[in-house]
């Protein structure tokens, strides 16, 4: 029986449950998206962080680019504070200045 299935069946006995059974499914994909965002973050920082000197920026825009993608996760979901987990996943002030810039093509950058 598919969740197709199931739902149909829940709305013949209880339409409202239909519902329920919907937004429940859409509140596990929320927080899955949003769990698989924040160990991205936790990745990338780490590698920005073990990175050798001349390795720095190039992690460095990984982080950056996780670090937004997390947010806008966040903030698609309702959360739009982002003060606690800047504090709780130690995110520093260098990867927060550069998030949403993004690097112009090789072809286009002036030389």
């Amino acid at each position: 029986m598919s969740l197709r299935d199931s739902i149909d069946l829940i709305q013949a006995v209880r339409p409202d449950a239909g519902y329920w059974a919907l937004q429940h499914e859409i509140d596990a994909e929320r927080v899955s998206s949003l769990s698989a965002a924040e160990k991205k973050v936790i990745a990338t920082l780490s590698q920005w962080r073990s990175a050798a000197d001349d390795d720095k920026t190039e992690h460095l825009g990984a982080a950056r680019q996780a670090v937004w993608a997390y947010f806008v996760q966040r903030e698609l979901i309702g959360f739009r504070r982002h003060a606690d987990v800047i504090r709780d996943l130690d995110i520093p002030p260098v990867v927060l200045n550069g998030l949403g810039a993004m690097p112009q093509p090789m072809a286009r950058r002036r030389r």
